[in-house]
């Protein structure tokens, strides 16, 4: 399975790195068994951010359709696929440290699920998005039915899905599907840039920042609770502690919200 995905930990950056770069990165059980591995080490190691690569041309092309093609009982190969590829995603989704994508060639089917699993996206500028489900004549798998509309909103979500729409990595930026579009050679080192800005952040806040901004199923006056305790529960850690002592000594520009404005008064009530 070590040959299937990398594992390296760097500078407090956790790098999980698709290696099948001969099948376009895309994911049989194997490889799902494999990434499931890697998400778990990053979580239980002191990294404080994480990146994922793709090795090869392309970043990962989904399920792989020829372990699906020769698989005695395809029906039940494809549910088990779907069900194990799921679950890593949602433990990559549920990490307590910020995660970035680096995105190449393209990203199709579970490969955006993939993805989405993670908070900053960069794209190389050749990147290819589509979700190809009906070419082979399958439906959306692995989180991607509920994560693709929440990112791009249900109508072009459908169009995608429906009229086997291409979108270049120029579109993805601007339907917010990534967060931003680098020169081919250079998509790598810019996500592990931003991996290692994130990890010298405030990683406890970090965390539960991405967990409270993917809170979807929380009613909104259970978010306002939740956001109200973990702010509470981040203020008593001394990385906060530091931080709002720091701000609070800056003498007239300690009067500045945290936005740069000039509030009528001090306080937060």
């Amino acid at each position: 399975m070590k040959d299937l995905v990398r594992y390296t930990c760097e500078k407090g950056v956790a790098r999980i790195i698709l290696a099948r770069p001969t099948r376009a990165n895309a994911i049989d059980l194997p490889t799902a068994q494999a990434l499931g591995v890697a998400v778990d080490r990053a979580a239980q190691s002191d990294a404080r951010a994480v990146v994922v690569l793709g090795e090869g041309k392309r970043f990962c092309a989904g399920g792989d359709v020829a372990t699906m093609a020769a698989a005695p009982d395809r029906a039940a190969y494809v549910e088990e696929l779907a069900m194990m590829v799921d679950d890593v995603f949602q433990r990559l989704a549920g990490l307590s440290k910020p995660v970035v994508a680096a995105v190449r060639g393209a990203v199709a089917g579970a490969g955006l699920a993939l993805m989405l699993s993670c908070d900053v996206i960069v794209s190389a500028a050749s990147t290819k998005f589509l979700l190809a489900y009906a070419d082979v004549g399958l439906t959306p798998d692995c989180g991607v039915s509920y994560l693709l509309p929440r990112a791009i909103g249900q109508q072009r979500a459908l169009e995608l899905a429906l009229t086997g729409r291409v979108l270049s990595a120029e579109e993805a930026r601007e339907w917010g599907l990534v967060t931003e579009v680098v020169d081919d050679a250079s998509v790598d080192a810019r996500a592990v840039r931003l991996g290692e800005r994130l990890a010298a952040g405030p990683t406890h806040a970090l965390g539960e920042t991405r967990r409270l901004l993917r809170s979807w199923h929380m009613t909104r006056d259970k978010a306002g609770l939740e956001e109200a305790r973990v702010i509470a529960e981040a203020m008593d850690r001394a990385e906060a502690t530091a931080l709002v002592d720091a701000f609070a000594s800056r003498g007239d520009k300690g009067t500045k919200t945290t936005s740069g404005a000039e509030p009528e008064r001090q306080g937060a009530g």
